[in-house]
């Protein structure tokens, strides 16, 4: 079902594109755009996971480096039958993970510093479990590829202005005014429309993973709490990528809440506290990890 919607959504971005290519430079300028297009769409289909993660500076660990981490990301992956994703970190101090990846035989899961500070083991695993859910949902295709062709349409919107004076410009400075406005509001709007479902139903079936629904929403509870003080910077320069993470990461500017696109937290923890009192009148899946001892886990 997501290679079909990943399918969708490179045929809509490459649309996009030729739209905005006519609007900037006629027939010759589509031809660009749909030569542009193409190029993007083979590179954002192989690379776009590498994009966010070297976006974010993160590093990739393993059980030498990251014991704690890489222990409780391989537990989790034998539960849920997938391959060992590759593991990364990322140095910033607003706690938050996201998952990566073409497939589960390429996925790979990225935490913040902050997150393995903050959270204790069960609450760790409830994160990592949702970000593997993500992984065997097969959403990470489409979420990674709609961030990096997200970001190109915004700069494509940018480029406009450059190309406003055109001769080749059926609508002139018209055209170039509406490419800047609704270029990124069509690539907000897919974003949207696929990340908040792919969030609750990674909220279960990560809770199912790792057995404890309660130390997810306990863990969805504190990194919303910590991210409206905290910022993320890279977030903020990159709000096309806000999607990818378990928890929106914006919040410093009056923009973001344009890239609005997770459920709200509480709707979320409601739903876990009701799946755990589900769970306890019928024991079902693995039993969560042992210890309630915070991190650091790295």
């Amino acid at each position: 079902m997501n290679f079909a919607r990943t399918a969708i959504l490179l045929a809509g971005m490459t649309g996009l594109f030729l739209a905005v290519g006519f609007m900037l430079g006629g027939e010759m300028g589509m031809v660009i755009a749909f030569m542009l297009a193409a190029g993007m769409n083979v590179f954002a289909y192989w690379n776009s996971g590498f994009m966010v993660l070297s976006q974010y500076g993160a590093r990739e660990v393993d059980a030498a480096t990251a014991p704690g981490l890489h222990g409780i990301v391989k537990g989790l992956a034998g539960r849920a039958g997938l391959p060992m994703p590759r593991v990364y970190i990322m140095d910033n101090d607003q706690p938050n993970a996201f998952a990566t990846g073409r497939n589960p035989e390429n996925a790979a899961v990225a935490a913040t510093t902050g997150l393995i500070g903050m959270l204790n083991r069960d609450e760790l695993a409830g994160v990592m479990a949702h970000e593997l859910a993500h992984v065997r949902n097969r959403d990470t295709l489409t979420m990674t590829v709609t961030a990096t062709l997200a970001g190109a349409i915004g700069m494509l919107a940018n480029f406009a202005m450059f190309f406003g004076g055109s001769r080749n410009n059926p609508l002139g400075i018209m055209g170039v005014i509406l490419v800047a406005i609704l270029s990124p509001i069509a690539a907000m709007v897919v974003q949207m429309a696929i990340s908040r479902g792919n969030e609750y139903t990674a909220d279960k079936t990560g809770a199912e993973i790792s057995g404890n629904p309660l130390a997810l929403a306990s863990a969805l509870q504190k990194i919303a709490g910590a991210g409206q003080r905290i910022d993320n910077q890279v977030a903020e320069a990159h709000p096309e990528t806000a999607h990818l993470f378990i928890i929106n990461p914006l919040h410093a500017h009056r923009r973001d809440s344009l890239f609005s696109s997770h459920p709200a937290t509480a709707n979320r923890i409601a739903a876990l506290e009701q799946m755990a009192q589900e769970q306890r009148r019928t024991p079902m899946g693995p039993s969560p990890l042992p210890s309630t001892r915070r991190g650091p886990w790295a």
